[in-house]
């Protein structure tokens, strides 16, 4: 098969044998596979991700030195099944599958690991049990788009943003316009974009942001008014004082009751909500020091170098500081059909199609935040410009 392969820092397409599917596999044909920015970056610092993986636990991220087939966000068509399978789905129906891929006890991730080559090719293989039929006659360029909304939406889970909250998003590249939609698809009334980029900001819009700021003009928490009475330290203590004063005034009253109710029901004064999807040193510093108390502050961006932060402001404000990375079963179907079902549309985020030959093309274009967010790959196609 045809297929693009990564060693060195360079790409190259070359024709490299079928891929054979192992116990409880699948063989699908490659219809669309999305370019991430993790993808970019393992392009030139995958010894760096393979040394913090290792330390995590994990010992089979690619190497340099490595021939490795790139690609994680894909849909494709079933072509055959490898044995002990349960075979649920007729040859050429439309699939996304998690990119994992497992031999024994033995994990690989998909596109990130040389045992395991991505869907930068014309053919791939899945898990069965991490597969998923397409739904609703969804457009296949949408479902490609599964896996990084999945990631979008496992972080808005995880930041716990009620509908009424006012969510911030700092960074908008495909990650932050990813988060974007899936805050409006969760219900958050008003979500505040922020970037340097001009058509980053434009794409914030069409993704559903209220608020688009350039914080080289306005600083983001400034762009609405703030439903929150808390805006520094002063007003957490004073909130305290007013509190213990009118709770007070009632005789015999066991008022410590009412303060271990707030504290089971997590009900006590907060401030904002933000996602951080910048990943570059000094923007979490700059977030703990700019937000309000009580604010929770989830970390999307992948910084790939050392940073520094000064614990002492997150703990004077009571910060929450939170770090998230991909996804469950659960989560990534479920963005699954919310992309069927029309309530969350990735159509924004696409700003480009190539073949495989034009892949070292699109990665020299994602270079440049104010022309693409995300380039897809068509096998088939043999444009070589998106």
């Amino acid at each position: 098969m045809k297929a693009v392969v990564c060693s060195e820092g360079k790409l190259e397409v070359a024709e490299l044998a079928a891929p054979r599917p192992g116990p409880g596999q699948v063989l699908i044909n490659v219809v669309r596979c999305g370019i991430c920015g993790s993808d970019l970056h393992a392009r030139v610092h995958c010894d760096e991700l393979a040394d913090l993986a290792r330390a995590t636990g994990y010992d089979h991220f690619m190497r340099s030195d490595q021939r490795v087939v790139l690609g994680h966000e894909f849909v494709g068509e079933v072509v055959e099944y490898g044995p002990d399978c349960r075979k649920r789905w007729k040859p050429g129906t439309r699939v996304v599958a998690l990119p994992i891929q497992r031999r024994g006890r033995e994990p690989h991730l998909t596109g990130l690991s040389e045992a395991a080559p991505g869907g930068y090719a014309e053919q791939v293989v899945v898990q069965e049990s991490m597969t998923f039929t397409v739904p609703n006659g969804l457009s296949s360029d949408h479902a490609a788009l599964t896996e990084p909304m999945a990631v979008a939406w496992h972080a808005v889970r995880r930041g716990r943003v009620s509908t009424k909250q006012t969510a911030y998003v700092i960074g908008c590249g495909p990650i932050g316009l990813a988060v974007i939609t899936m805050l409006k698809a969760a219900g958050v009334k008003t979500v505040v974009a922020s970037d340097l980029s001009k058509r980053r900001r434009e794409l914030a819009t069409r993704c559903g942001a209220d608020v688009v700021v350039d914080p080289a003009e306005t600083e983001p928490w400034s762009a609405v008014p703030r439903k929150s009475r808390i805006t520094g330290a002063a007003d957490v203590l004073n909130l305290g004082f007013d509190a213990m004063e009118r709770l007070r005034r009632i005789p015999n009253l066991p008022w410590w009751y009412g303060f271990r109710l707030a504290h089971t029901l997590d009900a006590g004064p907060s401030g904002a909500v933000v996602f951080e999807c910048v990943g570059v040193p000094g923007i979490i510093d700059q977030i703990l020091t700019a937000v309000p108390p009580r604010s929770r502050v989830i970390v999307v961006g992948v910084c790939m170098q050392a940073d520094t932060i000064h614990p002492a402001t997150a703990i004077n404000k009571e910060i929450e500081l939170r770090f998230v990375l991909g996804y469950d079963p659960g989560e990534f179907r479920d963005t699954l059909h919310m992309i069927a079902d029309g309530k969350a549309d990735p159509a924004p985020l696409i700003t480009g199609t190539v073949g495989l030959d034009g892949v070292g093309n699109a990665f020299a274009a994602l270079g440049n935040p104010e022309h693409h967010a995300k380039i897809l790959i068509d096998p088939a196609s043999a444009v070589t410009d998106a």
